[in-house]
């Protein structure tokens, strides 16, 4: 897939030996399977991966609805122990698949985990946060190299993080505001300490989230409030704001790079921290705006505008009656629409990835690097698409 910064080592003292918060040795699911096109509709229903918690945000005036697609280019290597617990070899056990010792959902900490795997990305969506995390495919041919478990685990303490903060106790004058830099310190350190130890996993990953809130006007209380997103990045993944309607890219945040094909990352031997190294910016959305978080899959394979035309199609198409039953209204996409973006999004990035004759945008920059290159970038394609809308007065 890309490369690590710095040597892909046998052992890393220097990780193994930092103090952070106990995390406790919990199971992990299986791979996800390795299907063409993966669907949120189709992943509620496989019993094959987790749902995400329901969010523990207070009434905010905006929030997302949500769908994602995922294509993986491989079956990805399987979580070590203690993270995926081996299955029973009693004779005593039942045979139904619906039997709990059978349940392939996973937990830490007694809490299920949030997000879903696609080879060795990782992908979250809900009413206020999502994100997409590529995790760097060279680690499957290292021993204990486990991308597709440190991507996950990045992701699932990045979400418990801002849910942690968001129902602590404040004092009046004092209401609560994201502070996403440190959301995802904390989750690299919890994940650093899970993958430590007894436990011993190397792995990297690139990181890009998008949290909704909102901004009201101090000086005019009753003046209706607009929302603002919230957008954390780190790596070369990416967080894209189309507005359908008008066929416009309003913002897309702006890749990491070490140097070409090897971008900044957490984890096993990297100098790049949130701290240090994350970019956060703020970004004024309108109603009906739409929010991608997407892998590299994507944006290796298609260029901006052809994104933003396959956005603002999708949109047209569902409006239209296209891209199967919606829940309510179809305006902007709403009610199921989503799902159908990121699918056709999807669709269009695996055309260019398995095609080795077509044109794509990492063939333009290897060969601007003076690299061979020729045709679509075989990868995992991930996409998260969110609907900006105003929360129901009786939700």
């Amino acid at each position: 897939m890309r490369r690590s910064p710095l040597p892909l080592l046998a052992s890393v003292p220097g990780l193994v030996g930092r103090r952070f918060p106990t995390i406790p040795k919990n199971r992990w699911p299986p791979r996800l399977p390795n299907k063409n096109i993966v669907s949120s509709a189709t992943i509620e229903v496989s019993g094959d991966v987790t749902p995400p918690l329901p969010d523990y945000c207070p009434k905010l005036p905006f929030r997302f609805d949500t769908g994602f697609a995922l294509f993986a280019k491989r079956t990805p290597r399987p979580f070590p122990p203690p993270f995926l617990s081996p299955p029973s070899g009693s004779f005593s056990d039942p045979l139904s698949t619906h039997h709990q010792s059978r349940d392939k959902r996973v937990y830490i900490d007694g809490e299920l985990i949030r997000g879903w795997t696609n080879g060795d990305d990782a992908v979250y969506a809900s009413d206020h946060f999502i994100c997409a995390n590529d995790g760097v495919g060279a680690w499957s041919s290292r021993p204990r190299g486990h991308a597709g478990l440190w991507s996950r685990l990045i992701l699932h303490f990045w979400v418990a993080a801002i849910e942690e903060d968001i129902v602590k106790a404040r004092s009046p004058g004092h209401p609560y505001h994201p502070d996403p830099v440190r959301y995802l310190q904390t989750a690299y350190e919890r994940t650093i300490e899970a993958t430590s130890g007894p436990n011993d996993c190397l792995g990297t990953t690139t990181a890009s989230g998008a949290q909704l809130f909102y901004k009201s006007d101090a000086n005019n209380p009753s003046a209706p409030a607009t929302p603002l997103l919230y957008v954390t990045n780190i790596g070369d993944s990416q967080i894209m704001v189309v507005r359908a309607k008008n066929k416009e890219l309003v913002y897309k945040s702006k890749e990491q790079w070490h140097w070409f094909d090897c971008p900044r990352q957490l984890g096993t031997n990297s100098p790049d921290t949130p701290m240090q190294n994350a970019v956060v910016d703020t970004v004024e959305l309108a109603e009906g705006d739409i929010v991608l978080a997407m892998s590299d899959g994507v944006i290796d394979n298609l260029w901006e505008h052809e994104i933003v035309a396959n956005v603002s199609k999708s949109v047209e198409r569902w409006e239209a009656g296209e891209g199967g039953t919606a829940s309510g209204d179809r305006k902007n996409g709403a009610n199921g629409g989503m799902t159908f973006v990121a699918e056709e999004l999807v669709n269009a990035a695996k055309e260019i990835a398995t095609d080795p004759f077509a044109e794509s945008p990492f063939m333009e920059h290897a060969i601007e690097e003076g690299l061979a290159s020729e045709g679509g970038k075989l990868d995992d394609i991930s996409v998260v698409a969110a609907l900006c809308r105003r929360t129901d007065s009786g939700s």
